[in-house]
């Protein structure tokens, strides 16, 4: 008897330091998960350092801020050094005199400063050069907002697709069960073969299921790798009892204003209209003439070795000119390339009103997006409700033998459509608030700090 005692005290001990062992495992793993798990603002810091696009973005920004400069300097004096040195070895002969290797050095040297005082080709290429600064700028800003927009997206896909999962999973699980009792009844003889094969059936639906929404997630992980530049650790979840609102201003007519003057894709399709109305000027400048200052300095040198008595000289000159140029005939070039410049300013008129359209477009769609899901998030918190109570109920009445095993089958894929659906347009609220913005061209990293707040 006191082994017996020894052996289950032994038993015990052995059974609580497995489970103490398990449950520190499990302690430390959730931990881990949670200090390694970042943020939606986390992530977009790593967007800023590591998105190829955006850096793509930044070096064409980078690349246009020298346009005005390269225009500026069509404005200001070119200043120029030219030299020539000429060494010669020369023998002179003749009837009664032969003179060998006379040996010369002539050198000539010019400093010549060229100011031009009326080229209306070059004011032009200055006043493009300034505009198409402008873009780059009204680009780059584009690119940041679509940096913050293409971060929100993936970050919140790949949320929506674990929420999916776990749905998936726990319907693969409701599934099974219903599945073993299913089968455990027509052992018993109180269930057909029917109700089995159902039962079979739908746990088999719900592992295709979860087999795609497994692989649905790891192709959001990896949509999201590609933005940061690496593989994404796990991400704060959305805190499901926040209170996601409708935007301010409520009025639909103030955010298509606003996205008709404010988006920055209308901003840049407007200078580049302004563009090809100036490359109408620049051409037709090829028909006008052209007025520079020119002022040279110049020094001409001329040496020999002497052998009879052979000797050099040295000339200093200064000039200063005005140079007058007039083109005559090109060729009709300047006439093509005027009509040509027209055409191009039609186009980039009909760009702009077509941008406006677009950001007016996506302005509505956003807006009208915010309102249905709004509806939708009611509607579907309501539907789970019912639904989870109806799986209840339904699973009830089938064990009493009041109800068959498809209602309970329908009741519970009921619930996990209602989970994923409900899941979604809770994204579809936050994201469609940043498309909103973005369209009005007033989103900002401070809007991404305030969804950032929403998570837990």
């Amino acid at each position: 008897m006191k082994s017996n005692h020894k052996d289950q005290s032994s038993t015990s001990f052995f059974s609580f330091k497995v489970y103490t062992l398990i449950a520190l495992f499990v302690a430390s793993t959730l931990f881990s998960e949670k200090a390694f798990a970042i943020n939606l603002i986390e992530t977009y810091r790593e967007a800023l350092q590591n998105d190829s696009k955006y850096a793509s973005a930044r070096a064409e920004f980078t690349a246009g801020q020298e346009k005005r400069i390269q225009g500026r300097a069509l404005l200001l004096p070119v200043i120029s050094i030219t030299g020539k040195n000429m060494l010669a070895n020369t023998d002179y002969s003749s009837e009664n005199t032969s003179i060998d290797g006379i040996k010369t050095s002539d050198g000539k040297y010019a400093l010549q400063l060229t100011q031009p005082l009326f080229r209306w080709e070059n004011w032009q290429r200055y006043e493009l050069g300034k505009l198409q600064t402008l873009v780059s700028e009204a680009r780059f800003r584009q690119a940041q907002l679509d940096l913050i927009g293409r971060v929100a997206q993936a970050y919140f896909d790949v949320l929506h697709a674990q929420d999916s999962l776990e749905a998936a999973r726990a319907n693969t699980v409701a599934f099974n069960n219903q599945l073993r009792f299913a089968t455990s009844n027509l052992e018993a003889g109180t269930n057909t073969i029917t109700d089995n094969e159902e039962a079979q059936a739908r746990h088999s639906l719900a592992l295709a299921d979860e087999f795609a929404a497994e692989s649905d997630l790891e192709i959001k992980r990896s949509a999201l790798q590609q933005i940061i530049g690496h593989e994404p650790d796990a991400l704060s979840p959305l805190n499901k009892e926040v209170q996601l609102t409708a935007p301010e201003p409520a009025d639909i007519k103030e955010w298509v204003n606003a996205a008709e003057k404010n988006n920055y894709g209308v901003v840049a399709a407007q200078v580049e209209q302004e563009i090809a109305k100036r490359s109408i000027s620049l051409n037709r400048a090829g028909h006008l003439p052209t007025v520079d200052l020119v002022a040279t300095v110049s020094r001409s040198m001329s040496s020999a070795v002497p052998v009879q008595n052979l000797s050099g000289y040295q000339e200093n000159s200064r000039s200063i000119a005005i140079q007058l140029n007039v083109p005559l005939f090109s060729g009709f070039a300047v006439t093509s390339k005027v009509r040509e410049a027209i055409a191009l300013e039609d186009k980039a008129a009909n760009d702009v009103e077509s941008t406006k359209r677009n950001a007016a477009l996506q302005a509505r769609q956003a807006f009208l997006g915010i309102s249905r899901s709004l509806a939708q998030t009611s509607s579907y918190t309501a539907a789970k409700i019912a639904s989870q109570s109806a799986v209840e109920s339904t699973r009830m009445g089938y064990h009493a033998g009041v109800r068959i095993i498809t209602d309970l089958l329908n009741a519970q894929q009921q619930l996990y459509v209602t989970q994923q659906q409900l899941s979604r347009v809770r994204y579809d609220i936050i994201l469609h608030g940043l498309r909103l913005k973005w369209a009005a061209g007033s989103l900002k990293e401070e809007d991404l700090v305030r969804v950032n707040g929403l998570l837990r």
